[in-house]
């Protein structure tokens, strides 16, 4: 933890011990109940008003408080979760108060005039806010290149102006999820914004307010300096413990994904060490069988050599029998073929003789 964080910690801690308590008392010191002349008032308003005394109205105290409870415990929740709050206070008796309790807890603020269009517009607004950021961070390191006091003075006098209107919203990265607005009359431009935007609204309404547009009202007066602190201060107590629940929770969450990351690597070196051990196996495995197939062959090979012996002795005999047999008949069928042929030869000399014979008579 960076040492600026350490202190808006050690702030916001203070600044949780240093609210006052929420009792009648403290609101009634506070002068919180006094509202406007009974001529200036608004009908819609009727419902949190106590009574009247010397022509003004009393705000009933019991309401502020209930209202301002049902508030805290919204913004809480909201920023407890991760919502962004924005206090809008552009009144005289509202800005310092605002200031101060926004920059010790680091919360985004408009104490200056509103300018139309910060909600509806915020693409326009954010290009300003960057201008400001590069015009700041190109200054303090030196490279903007002014080549006399007077351009010296003009980047001045431009950060400053956009300071004005722009210092407590430098870290809005997107529109907030509620806005808290101190008078709900002098700021109707920034409610109607949020309205259009169904941003909730969370505000301090007097006699003379309308209280349909906001959503959640805190009937008080808004315009004592002691009122607007007692309440933003209590307000700003309610962002404060949001904010530490959700840097509880944003922890508790880092905490849980690096076990599992843990997990996944643990998992995954076993995974590994288990296939290189069979990988390893695997080799040793081919080795053996081959060997023992081939000590498998070989042994079939001397048995059949070794155990059938008189089988190929007689295979051999066999053989040879049989081919004395066929020459054997080979020369006894020639023989046969040779005496035949004698004695056809024969036979036909003695008819030929014969013949002879008989012609030698019949001339005679």
């Amino acid at each position: 933890m960076t040492a600026e964080e350490l202190t808006s910690t050690e702030a916001n801690e203070q600044q949780i011990e240093a609210t006052a308590p929420l009792d009648l008392r403290t609101l009634f010191t506070a002068g919180v109940h006094f509202g406007h002349p009974t001529k200036r008032w608004n009908p819609k308003m009727e419902e949190y008003i106590f009574s009247k005394r010397a022509g003004a109205h009393i705000i009933d105290l019991s309401k502020t408080i209930s209202c301002l409870n049902t508030a805290k415990e919204y913004i809480e929740e909201l920023v407890g979760k991760g919502g962004e709050c924005l206090i809008v206070g552009t009144k005289g008796q509202a800005q310092k108060s605002i200031e101060k309790h926004c920059k010790q807890s680091n919360i985004l603020y408009v104490n200056q005039r509103w300018l139309g269009g910060m909600l509806t517009n915020f693409q326009t607004v954010q290009k300003r806010i960057e201008r400001l950021i590069f015009l700041e961070d190109s200054f303090t390191k030196g490279t903007v290149e002014t080549q006399t006091k007077r351009e010296t003075l003009k980047v001045n006098n431009e950060i400053e102006r956009l300071n004005k209107f722009f210092g407590g919203i430098k870290e809005m990265e997107k529109i907030p999820d509620v806005i808290y607005v101190v008078d709900t009359e002098s700021e109707h431009i920034a409610v109607s914004e949020a309205n259009r935007l169904k941003i909730p609204v969370i505000g301090i309404v007097d006699t003379n307010s309308d209280p349909s547009g906001i959503d959640y009202p805190i009937p008080g007066n808004d315009d004592s300096i002691r009122s607007i602190e007692i309440i933003t201060s209590h307000i700003v107590d309610a962002i404060n413990r949001g904010k530490s629940t959700a840097k509880i929770k944003s922890e508790e969450k880092l905490a849980n994904e690096a076990d599992l990351e843990a997990q996944e690597e643990a998992a995954r070196q076993a995974i590994q060490l288990a296939a290189a051990d069979r990988s390893q196996k695997k080799p040793e495995k081919i080795k053996s069988s081959d060997s023992s197939s081939s000590k498998v062959i070989k042994k079939s090979k001397i048995s059949n050599n070794n155990t059938n012996p008189d089988k190929t002795n007689s295979s051999k005999s066999k053989v040879s029998q049989e081919i004395s047999n066929s020459k054997i008949d080979d020369s006894s069928n020639t023989s046969e073929q040779i005496n035949d042929s004698k004695k056809k030869t024969t036979s036909k000399i003695k008819k030929k003789q014969e013949r002879t014979s008989s012609n030698d008579g019949e001339k005679v």
